[in-house]
């Protein structure tokens, strides 16, 4: 049995590396003077996920595929075509009006944090469509000559790779935002400046 790594090391290069994820930066206006002031407008404005409290920031994504299915001569059904289409999408705030330089420093020192967090987000997507990638070309099922048994278990196979990558982000999330985390230090950074 073939690890991961073995068969993305077995796949040609080109077939792994035709495409590129695009980025989305969508910002929502806050409004203050002083970092309190921004803070409490995050609270007030930011965005709302799965229905629970406003969030700092956010990253989500948009995903297609290019996926072509192709019947083979023993009546197995096999997945020859991958292509994903990944757009990345982060929410972050942004002051709707003009700061002074010392809050200016202290915003740009506390968003320049919060993008960086993200972009973890960011990349443990690109981490699991690269997986898909890898799991899908080549896939097959046997005795499926209309290729709807494929479908199942790609489905099913791509349903644990989502799992896993989103349990990856609640663990970053929870060492993140826990007490004393580096979340928790940046927001008293940006609340106790200027």
């Amino acid at each position: 049995m073939l690890t991961l790594g073995a068969l993305i090391a077995s796949m040609p290069v080109a077939a792994l590396a035709q495409w590129k994820p695009t980025e989305e930066v969508r910002n929502y206006a806050i409004s203050g003077t002083t970092g309190a002031e921004l803070y409490g407008s995050i609270g007030e404005r930011g965005p709302e996920v799965g229905g629970q409290s406003r969030v700092i920031a956010h990253t989500t994504f948009k995903l297609t595929w290019t996926r072509k299915y192709e019947r083979q001569p023993d009546n197995a059904c096999k997945l020859t075509v991958a292509k994903p289409k990944l757009t990345i999408i982060y929410t972050l705030p942004k002051p709707s009006s003009k700061l002074s330089p010392s809050v200016q420093a202290s915003w740009n020192s506390f968003i320049e944090e919060i993008r960086k967090h993200e972009r973890v987000h960011g990349d443990t997507i690109i981490d699991m469509v690269h997986e898909i990638e890898t799991l899908s070309l080549g896939f097959s099922a046997p005795d499926d000559p209309d290729c709807r048994k494929i479908r199942a278990n790609l489905t099913e196979r791509l349903g644990e790779i989502s799992g896993r990558q989103r349990q990856r982000g609640r663990d970053f999330d929870r060492v993140e935002m826990s007490d004393g985390g580096n979340v928790q230090a940046l927001i008293l950074k940006l609340v106790n400046g200027p």
